[in-house]
């Protein structure tokens, strides 16, 4: 069993080289720039937001807060007509990077930290390459990859958006198990 004090460097280093490659997916490279599209009407659909008073949050629409008024002829024709989807609201004043580079930071840790408490519980002091490339691989690749899929199968992303998101979470897996497989304990 590898003890996590002795895997502090792969953990640290795999989340630099994760964060970093991030910044190439989503400033630099063109993978990602067709994920998000502006509102056809902009103007009038944030005039109706303003005046209803929508606040930062998570709504859905339409919306019934009793799975009893699903089957009601009121909803059901609300969704017949729709429109319906998800709606996420920021704070308004724009939006600051700082705060959410830093959460980037610390997921990329902890998933760096999860992965190796479980390549340390599963592999030995002096584990071929290969062996640790495995392990932290498809533990990595999941963690990184796999949650969007929940998302787009219920509140519908498209799955576009979802296979780009996959193959972000296929590169940091590939990333963070190189790291580990060069810098694990001997």
């Amino acid at each position: 069993m590898v003890g996590l004090p002795e895997l502090w460097l792969p953990v640290v280093l795999a989340a630099v080289i994760c964060f970093v490659s991030g910044f190439l997916l989503y400033m630099l490279s063109p993978l990602h720039k067709k994920d998000w599209s502006g509102l056809p009407g902009e103007a009038g659909v944030l005039d109706a937001l303003r005046k209803a008073g929508v606040g930062a949050g998570q709504y859905m629409f339409p919306w019934c807060g009793d799975m009893k008024e699903r089957n009601q002829p009121e909803f059901q024709k609300k969704w017949a007509e729709g429109p319906s989807g998800v709606l996420i609201m920021r704070r308004a004043g724009g939006t600051s990077m700082g705060p959410m580079l830093i959460q980037m930071v610390i997921y990329h840790l902890v998933v760096g930290f999860l992965v190796a408490y479980l390549a340390g519980r599963t592999l030995q002091h002096g584990a071929d390459y290969l062996a640790v490339f495995r392990v932290v691989g498809t533990a990595a690749t999941l963690a990184y990859g796999f949650g969007t899929i929940p998302q787009t199968i219920w509140y519908q992303y498209s799955w576009g958006y979802t296979l780009r998101t996959i193959f972000d979470g296929l590169l940091w897996g590939l990333l963070t198990a190189g790291v580990f497989g060069w810098l694990w304990p001997r």
